[in-house]
């Protein structure tokens, strides 16, 4: 683990808030909840959730069959993972990214790795780390915080000078939970020809919902919201600006093993 790298321990209670306290947090899982059926294949496989923070993926892939090994830097995060979760078929290991090749290297037919790439100092080297981990046919889930969308967001907040200048990655410091290295379309889409992974689907993650004037939305509002994001996620040009992309990768099966 890098010392640059952003580890939660001493944020947990606001993670939990800022993330998943307001409407954004029941936007993502709901998303989450009609595209990962939709584009994984999901069959009970054995399931490795990087990063997994406060266990929300883990319990979801737990409560339809899979056997989940959740690996998390953050002690905190685990705790409250633990006591959320510690009913379910989890194995949680308090690990970081970058000891997964040694810990628990699979390999593993299903990854998930949602919203850690952004936090890590060198998240190139880490997509390559998962691909070593994907059994050969094996399905990533890769979710990662968009630098484009950052941009447009502080343009539209009117912090014209600061994307000029592309001062956009935080700096991790303090209560601040703005990503230390954002990214973008570009270069994650080098990066998986790099690992040898195939994207099978590309979806944005609230497309609209950031850009919205108006701060906490009724729930009218909010309902409509939530159709046009689950309508618009998969649809060019719109998912490009997702404060999320996520992507359905696959590690390609060598010729002849009939995978």
């Amino acid at each position: 683990m890098s010392a640059r790298d952003r580890i939660f321990d001493g944020l947990t209670d606001k993670f939990a808030d800022s993330l998943y306290g307001k409407p954004r947090g029941e936007l993502r899982l709901a998303l989450l909840d009609e595209l990962l059926p939709r584009t994984l294949t999901l069959c009970g496989q054995p399931a490795l959730d990087v990063g997994g923070g406060l266990g929300q993926m883990s319990a979801w892939l737990a409560r339809r069959g899979h056997p989940v090994t959740l690996a998390e830097p953050s002690g905190e995060m685990l705790e409250r993972a633990r006591d959320a979760h510690g009913g379910l078929p989890i194995e949680f290991r308090q690990l970081p990214l970058q000891a997964l090749d040694e810990a628990v290297p699979g390999p593993w037919p299903l990854i998930v790795c949602h919203a850690v790439l952004e936090w890590l100092a060198e998240p190139r080297q880490a997509l390559a780390t998962l691909s070593r981990l994907l059994a050969p046919g094996g399905q990533l889930s890769l979710m990662v915080f968009n630098r484009d969308a950052l941009r447009f967001s502080n343009v539209v907040k009117g912090n014209l000078q600061k994307a000029l200048d592309d001062r956009l990655a935080g700096t991790g410091q303090r209560q601040r939970l703005t990503p230390i290295s954002p990214l973008t379309h570009a270069e994650i889409s080098g990066w998986l020809a790099e690992a040898g992974l195939v994207v099978e689907h590309v979806a944005g993650i609230r497309v609209f919902h950031d850009y919205l004037r108006e701060r906490e939305p009724d729930a009218a509002t909010l309902a409509r919201l939530f159709e046009l994001e689950r309508r618009y996620c998969d649809v060019e040009p719109h998912w490009r600006l997702g404060r999320y992309l996520l992507y359905h990768l696959r590690k390609p099966a060598p010729p002849g093993d009939g995978k």
